[in-house]
């Protein structure tokens, strides 16, 4: 059983981007975990207008057409909301390291506290699940998204879905320390280093 109130403020986010590489955000979603749970009322969620036009491959998968965004205002008019919500609380997303990415190269002096990655996590709290995706994983868990805002692909939808994933996999850990070992992908903010009790292999 894991004690919730041992968590640090952490916001579980998911971004969609325009299909470019290095890609530019269209959608930005970030919902905090408050006492086991998520909590829908002071989550954030912000459309944005790229620089760049939305490819064809993209506007399918999340619907986020040019013509949808073109009366939304640029990541520079939402850029200091979304710094001022997650300020240096822990993030966590489905593949991490993307939106990790993604959201450090538009916030260039943002810096989490740490990243939690629930595919990473899942892996070892799932191992015999047959595949690990956030799709796959919510067949696996049976997790309840009646009440997800959105469809699958859009920004809040997959933050309420990977919410309801890491909820359900920490009932599986002892704890915090327990979950960030095993859900923090090396090289991440949040990262445990060697400590003299337990140093590393050199």
């Amino acid at each position: 059983m894991n004690d919730f109130t041992t968590w640090p403020p952490l916001f579980v986010v998911d971004v969609e981007g325009n299909g470019a590489n290095p890609p530019d955000l269209v959608e930005v979603a970030a919902l905090p975990i408050r006492a086991g749970r998520p909590d829908t009322t002071t989550a954030g969620h912000w459309l944005i207008r790229p620089p760049r036009p939305v490819t064809p491959f993209a506007a399918r998968v999340h619907g986020l057409t040019n013509e949808k965004l073109a009366a939304i205002p640029s990541w520079d008019a939402a850029a200091p909301a979304v710094r001022d919500l997650l300020g240096e609380a822990w993030i966590c997303a489905h593949h991490a390291h993307v939106d990790y990415r993604v959201l450090s190269r538009h916030l260039p002096d943002w810096r989490p506290a740490g990243v939690i990655d629930t595919l990473r996590l899942a892996r070892a709290t799932y191992p015999d699940a047959p595949r690990h995706t956030l799709d796959a994983l919510i067949a696996h868990t049976g997790i309840d998204l009646t009440h997800a805002p959105a469809q699958r692909h859009s920004a809040t939808f997959d933050a309420y879905a990977t919410a309801h994933l890491l909820i359900t996999m920490a009932a599986h850990h002892d704890g915090w320390a327990a979950l960030r070992d095993a859900a923090v992908p090396p090289g991440l903010p949040g990262e445990r280093q060697p400590t003299e009790e337990a140093p590393g292999l050199w």
